[in-house]
């Protein structure tokens, strides 16, 4: 299965924000549409990626005032990519080396979506599943 094959079945909306956005405006999003990261733009271009570990870690080291600051410091600016041609195992393994839970899905230099490892396992069991029926089905004919 592929990212494209993902994408289609989740949709592509991704929500974001500017680098000047504040912390405390960037918590209000993700409990809004109840998800744990947001991309971080500058203008049209992916400028980061902030999650809730993110904002967990900045809070723990440098105390409320994060809060009131803005997302551009405490955002991963060094984002992991892909594109809508991965495959799912592909992505399954970069979130594992890199330890992120989020990919930006970029087609010719822009945003074209997001997918989350929640994404990636519904994807995997989605696939086991169809593994499993196709095989009971064959067993049946047998």
């Amino acid at each position: 299965m592929r990212i494209a094959d993902v994408l289609r079945s989740k949709g592509s909306d991704v929500v974001s924000v500017q680098r000047e956005t504040t912390v405390w405006q960037l918590l209000e999003l993700l409990a809004q549409h109840n998800i744990g990261a947001v991309v971080v733009r500058d203008g049209d271009s992916v400028a980061g990626i902030v999650s809730e570990r993110d904002i967990v870690r900045r809070l723990h080291s440098g105390g409320v005032d994060v809060l009131s600051g803005p997302v551009s410091a405490i955002m991963t600016d060094l984002v992991v990519t892909c594109v809508p041609e991965d495959s799912v195992d592909s992505l399954t393994e970069i979130m594992t080396e890199r330890r992120v839970r989020h990919l930006p899905v970029m087609v010719d230099g822009r945003l074209a979506g997001i997918v989350s490892i929640g994404d990636v396992v519904k994807s995997r069991v989605a696939q086991l599943e169809q593994d499993r029926e196709q095989l009971v089905s064959y067993i049946a004919q047998g």
